[in-house]
């Protein structure tokens, strides 16, 4: 890991949030993206070197509905970059972290993702993230 990749925040209504944080950070999203494989519509924001990705539930027993049903709107997860997605994997297996889904599946803004569970980093869910060349 060597980086933070963005910041991810749960959100009930994207296009509400989009206006209330464009005027937060004086800057419109740079990007929407519906992500299938995990039932919610994204927008990111560029916010000096780091992203901030906002996200709605597309169905309502999607992570995304389920974790604002649970908690509210807010911080959903935390993304690190990786170079190597695969082998962050096994180091993280082998030091005890639970990972959610061993294979990487495609996420939003072109990254290849994996998370791991929050009750195995103090309540954090943490994603990976790998570029996609």
């Amino acid at each position: 890991m060597n980086k933070i990749e963005h910041i991810g925040i749960a959100v009930k209504n994207l296009e509400e949030s989009n206006k209330l944080f464009s005027k937060l950070f004086g800057e419109s999203y740079y990007k929407i993206e519906e992500v299938e494989s995990e039932s919610v519509n994204t927008s990111f924001f560029k916010v000096g070197d780091n992203k901030i990705e906002l996200l709605e539930a597309t169905k309502v027993d999607s992570p995304i509905a389920r974790f604002i049903e649970k908690k509210g709107e807010g911080v959903h997860h935390i993304a690190f970059h990786v170079s190597d997605i695969a082998s962050e994997i096994k180091r993280l297996k082998k030091e005890g972290f639970k990972v959610l889904n061993e294979i990487p599946k495609k996420g939003a803004d072109n990254k290849l993702v994996a998370f791991l569970h929050p009750k195995s980093s103090n309540g954090v869910l943490i994603e990976l993230c790998q570029d996609v060349n």
